[in-house]
């Protein structure tokens, strides 16, 4: 899994649990899109969005580790029909790493709608279909390997045993289009910059507690399966303090697999390689480009990119496949906004 049920604290909530976060070309500008409250928790009390939450966007267009824009959206209670209204604040500069910040209210509106401001952003929120793909058992073998410092060990699995969780599975998709002239300086064409994201709630003495962060996919499933100390600590740290505070740790790690497999001359510098692409924990994305996650480069990431291939691959320096690919998602994702697939 990308970022499902990723930590103890994220699984107190699902509606705060940020599964996946994608970033691509859309038909207007730059699509950014998280999902939450995925079906496979079961039944949840109040589905959907956290009233008492936030769901932020966070981008950095200077390449420092640090956000210089915060898209922030607030959800009302849900009412009898199930919708909930939705607040959406745009807060730029040094405000947007300040969680009270107000910044600028730039769209109003309620779920399972799309709103579309004068300018041209575009925001739709709702329940969705899940466009993400696992396999089981490659999933956790993967996850004991890097903890424990071996190669992957299926035992007698073979492919074409392969299945996909979450098959038929929904979540509560966050999708916002931001228009080429809110990203791009006057006169460009693309412009790189990093993205991630932060689902944080309310707490009881007026702060907020984040409860969940993402950016590159397969980080958590990679080291965290077997470690949920750590999960709720990468959820709870900053992007520009990853390397100095987890750097070593993970370093050790894919050293460890990739030692086990024999397939560089010197573990070490080839796991220090690996997590000067992993970290800071920010999805990579140059405006106005094809975006693809691949093994060459990182650039965003689309609804059908496979990321668990890609991210186990490269961490464990030998072809890691699930055996399923696309074509097991039940639901597809749209070619046209709101993009994500409709819930079955």
């Amino acid at each position: 899994m990308s970022h499902h049920l990723d930590s103890p604290l994220a699984r107190q909530d699902v509606r705060l649990d940020i599964t996946d976060l994608y970033v691509f070309r859309g038909e207007t500008g730059t699509v950014l899109v998280i999902n939450v409250c995925h079906s496979l928790a079961g039944d949840v009390p109040e589905p959907g969005f956290h009233p008492e939450g936030m769901y932020e966007f966070k981008l950095d267009l200077d390449h420092d580790g640090v956000e210089d824009r915060t898209y922030r959206f607030v959800f009302g209670d849900r009412d009898a029909t199930g919708q909930q209204s939705v607040c959406l604040h745009r807060i730029d500069g040094t405000a947007a790493t300040d969680p009270f910040a107000a910044g600028v209210v730039v769209a109003t509106g309620t779920t399972d709608e799309t709103i579309t401001t004068t300018d041209g952003l575009r925001v739709w929120t709702g329940k969705a279909g899940d466009p993400f793909w696992i396999e089981p058992d490659v999933l956790h073998a993967v996850g004991h390997a890097f903890e424990d410092g071996t190669t992957i060990n299926l035992g007698s699995w073979t492919p074409d045993q392969a299945t996909n969780l979450f098959a038929g599975h929904t979540v509560y998709s966050v999708v916002l289009e931001i228009p080429d002239g809110d990203l791009l300086e006057p006169g460009q064409h693309t412009r790189p910059i990093g993205v991630w994201a932060v689902a944080s709630l309310a707490t009881d003495a007026g702060g907020w507690r984040p409860i969940n962060r993402v950016g590159l996919p397969m980080i958590h499933p990679l080291f965290t399966q077997y470690n949920e100390e750590l999960g709720d600590n990468l959820n709870a740290g900053r992007p520009g303090d990853d390397p100095a505070t987890y750097g070593e740790l993970l370093t050790r790690e894919i050293a460890g697999v990739v030692g086990a497999y024999g397939t560089a001359e010197d573990p070490a510098a080839y796991a220090a390689g690996v997590v000067a692409r992993f970290l800071p924990n920010i999805l990579p994305y140059v405006v106005g480009t094809p975006a693809c996650l691949g093994f060459n480069a990182f650039n965003g990431r689309t609804l059908t990119d496979n990321a668990p291939n890609v991210m186990f691959s490269i961490a464990a320096n030998t072809p890691v496949a699930l055996g399923i690919g696309k074509e097991t998602v039940t639901a597809k994702p749209r070619a046209f906004f709101p993009y994500v697939p409709e819930a079955s």
